[in-house]
């Protein structure tokens, strides 16, 4: 195997060639060569989602839109693309596995590594929740984004950690898996957005989702028994109530029903014994007038009622005898 020859000799063999023979081929070669590098580096297009800040010797120039735009060629000036009509994303406490093939109807496929110290938070009343959530957010000043915060990706992800914990810290555990979601979400975009504008970092925060929230998986038994038990003491709550509001208002009704009835019957007393009362007091009225006939007007209405009772009548004669022996008073009906 033959050894590669040292630098001096490769030198010396370079030097021994005739490049004058080469010299109408290599100036217009090397002409095109230039010529093509310079258009190469002089143009370059803008997508309609993108906006390009342009730098010109390491300095902002200018901002172009979408299309077809020049610069000065061999990197005297360079274009940095950012798209600020894209919808960005950040994941917390999880990851979204990009498909290689761009096909439809494909399953999210969810990255299996384990980001629990993301995830991870000690609420207000000292337990631990895992919270999972995703941070929506546009770019909407390119130049601060690019220049004005270093390594601002991150600086935004920790930004979001350190306000969603914060919010955490201030909630027991029961608001933040049920009722308290809603508001953590609205609290977590306001504060992400104030500190956004504060920092200058040229992003404008569209919406914090909460995506899942759940206790650790070493405790998740115990607390699904305690969100059983807790939910069987709402049911057990609701049921008595239940049966509160069906009882109470029957029972209302009936002592309400029972009342009316004593009411009225007490009413229809008082009117029937003042009915009596002014009857007789008339009658009275009319007996000092005329004793003798009141006195038989009463005994006939009397007379009249006592008949009405009677099953059998006898009518006897007053003068008439011997008449007892002849009746079978023992007689029936």
């Amino acid at each position: 195997m033959r050894n590669p020859p040292d630098l001096p000799d490769l030198l010396e063999e370079l030097s021994k060639i005739n490049l004058s023979k080469y010299k109408g081929i290599l100036l217009p070669g090397l002409t095109v060569a230039l010529l093509g590098f310079a258009i190469y580096t002089s143009a370059f297009t803008v997508d309609p989602e993108e906006k390009a800040v342009v730098l010109k010797f390491g300095e902002y120039d200018r901002m172009v839109d979408q299309g077809l735009h020049f610069k000065l060629p061999f990197f005297i000036e360079q274009e940095y693309k950012v798209p600020v009509q894209r919808q960005l994303k950040l994941e917390f406490g999880f990851r979204t596995e990009e498909s290689q093939e761009r096909q439809e109807y494909v399953p999210t496929q969810y990255s299996q590594q384990n980001f629990s110290s993301e995830s991870l938070m000690l609420t207000g009343d000292l337990n631990v929740a895992s919270i999972e959530w995703v941070t929506q957010y546009k770019i909407s000043d390119p130049v601060l984004y690019l220049f004005k915060v270093r390594n601002v990706d991150q600086t935004f992800r920790d930004m979001n950690e350190a306000v969603l914990r914060e919010i955490i810290g201030d909630r027991t555990i029961n608001e933040v898996l049920t009722v308290g979601r809603s508001e953590i979400q609205s609290l977590a975009k306001d504060k992400l957005s104030n500190l956004c504008k504060e920092y200058s970092l040229g992003i404008v925060v569209s919406q914090v989702i909460l995506q899942d929230v759940s206790p650790p998986d070493a405790v998740k038994p115990a607390f699904n028994e305690v969100n059983q038990a807790e939910q069987e003491k709402e049911t057990t709550i609701q049921n008595a109530l239940a049966a509160y509001n069906k009882e109470i208002p029957k029972a209302e009704g009936t002592a309400l029903k029972t009342i009316e009835a004593a009411e009225g019957y007490a009413v229809k007393r008082v009117n029937e014994a003042k009915g009596q009362v002014s009857r007789f007091s008339q009658v009275f009225e009319e007996y000092e007038k005329a004793p003798d006939i009141t006195r038989k007007r009463i005994y006939l209405e009397t007379m009249s009622d006592i008949y009405q009772a009677v099953d059998r009548k006898i009518i006897i004669d007053e003068s008439a005898t011997g008449v007892l022996p002849l009746l079978n008073l023992r007689q029936e009906r």
